[in-house]
C-alpha cells in the first residue's frame, strides 16, 4: 500500500476516533454522524489513491462511490451512504450543520452511522492490505 494511502487510512481512522469519544453524548450526535461521514469519504479517497486517480474535490458519497466500485470485491449499502451524506454539508451554519431528514440524530441514529462507517472502514482496510 501506498504511503499517500496509508495517510488517507490514518485520517478515517481518526474521524472514527473522535465518534467513539463522542457516541455516549447526545449533545454531539450530529458531531458523530459527521464524522462518520469523513471517514467513509476518506476511506473511498484512499482506494481512489491506491489506484492512481486524480481525487476529485467532491464530498458526495455515492458520486466518490462510484469511481471506486469496479475496484473493490464486494458492494456496499447505496442507502447507507445516502444516509451518511445527510449529514454532511459544506454550509458552515447551525441550522443546517450535521442534519438528516428527520433533524439532528438521535444518539441511536449516531451509533448506527457510526458502526457502519466502522464496518466500510475495516473493509476497505483489509481490501488494501
Amino acid at each position: 500500500m501506498k504511503t499517500t494511502t496509508q495517510e488517507w487510512l490514518n485520517f478515517a481512522k481518526a474521524d472514527l476516533i473522535s465518534c467513539e469519544k463522542m457516541l455516549d453524548d447526545d449533545f454531539l450526535s450530529n458531531i458523530v454522524a459527521f464524522h462518520a461521514q469523513q471517514a467513509v469519504e476518506k476511506c473511498f479517497k484512499a482506494i481512489i489513491e491506491e489506484n492512481n486517480l486524480t481525487i476529485p474535490h467532491i464530498h458526495n458519497l455515492i458520486r466518490l462511490y462510484n469511481l471506486i466500485e469496479p475496484f473493490l470485491k464486494h458492494e456496499i449499502d447505496k442507502r447507507e451512504l445516502m444516509t451518511l451524506d445527510n449529514v454532511y454539508t459544506a454550509s458552515r451554519y447551525p441550522s443546517d450543520f450535521g442534519l438528516i431528514e428527520t433533524g439532528k440524530p438521535t444518539q441511536i441514529e449516531a451509533k448506527e452511522l457510526y458502526e457502519c462507517a466502522s464496518k466500510i472502514f475495516e473493509m476497505i482496510t483489509n481490501f488494501l492490505l
